[in-house]
């Protein structure tokens, strides 16, 4: 990527252009993102400047960043996923439900195809809500994956928790309160359990009643958020499969409430989502997280 001002477009006003790069600010049941459109261009992040960013002191803040590019293949766009230390997150499913309420507004449209890691995902406007198909989960080790061959459904650690990829790898326990979960002690020692060979998410879930699960997280690479929408999956999953639940379920996140419905096509996730703010990232900042 070519370095400073020049790399980035600038925003237009009615005094002229603004130099910096535009983004927008966007949640999904508190569960933050930063959105920048590069679909007239070519992709601009990279993790130093992805660290700066979601500096929520010094930067905007976020527990993901989403970065859309042109699409291609069939899709409409491709998204791109980072995580706020910098790395990259193979999915993403309440940046996706944003991103696809921005562009289906944009696009006066009910349906949307998006290009991700994770392969090409649906995402739908159905009664008001924005629905995304994450797609099939992924219940064999190897494909969550695992360091080695294991039980997915109870796995060798203490608590004995399932293991869901949902193009990345979740670790659900199941608990009689998730309240007490010491969860900043034990999100980060399981998020590197040698079994995950790529770390994982985590989350501590405890029934509150046949179709309604209380779920807290610790995310890979973002630590404790506020919701996680592929953990909202990966724990319907797990629920079902242990016979907790059926597979329509609501989620009760720290930031609000997400809806899974496990179908044969795919694991379908809707919640609430907000833009926040828009703005634009100054030259000066971008230079320095050159």
């Amino acid at each position: 990527m070519p370095g400073g001002r020049a790399a980035y477009m600038p925003r237009m006003t009615a005094s002229g252009p603004v130099p910096g790069l535009p983004f927008v600010k966007m949640h999904g049941a508190g569960n933050d993102f930063v959105i920048i459109d590069s679909r007239q261009g070519p992709a601009r992040m990279r993790p130093a400047l992805v660290r700066a960013i979601g500096d929520r002191h010094r930067g905007v803040g976020f527990d993901q960043l989403a970065e859309l590019r042109a699409g291609e293949g069939g899709a409409d766009l491709l998204l791109d996923f980072w995580n706020s230390d910098g790395s990259r997150a193979g999915a993403c499913g309440n940046a996706t439900r944003c991103v696809a309420d921005r562009v289906m507004r944009e696009r006066s449209a009910d349906a949307l195809t998006i290009r991700t890691a994770r392969g090409v995902l649906r995402a739908e406007r159905r009664g008001g809500q924005v629905w995304v198909n994450m797609g099939p989960p992924l219940l064999n080790w190897s494909d969550v994956p695992l360091a080695g061959p294991a039980d997915t459904l109870s796995l060798p650690i203490a608590g004995a928790p399932a293991a869901v990829g949902m193009g990345n790898p979740h670790c659900v326990f199941f608990t009689p309160d998730a309240e007490a979960v010491a969860l900043t002690e034990r999100g980060p020692k399981i998020e590197h359990h040698p079994l995950f060979p790529q770390a994982t998410n985590v989350e501590f879930v405890s029934l509150l009643a046949p179709d309604r699960l209380r779920m807290r997280v610790w995310e890979r690479g973002a630590g404790v958020t506020l919701a996680c929408g592929s953990g909202a999956c990966a724990v319907a999953v797990a629920a079902v499969r242990r016979l907790i639940t059926g597979r329509q379920v609501d989620i009760v996140a720290d930031g609000g409430l997400l809806q899974v419905d496990w179908r044969d096509d795919g694991v379908w996730l809707t919640g609430p989502v907000a833009t926040v703010f828009e703005g634009v990232l100054g030259a000066d900042f971008l230079d320095g997280a050159a």
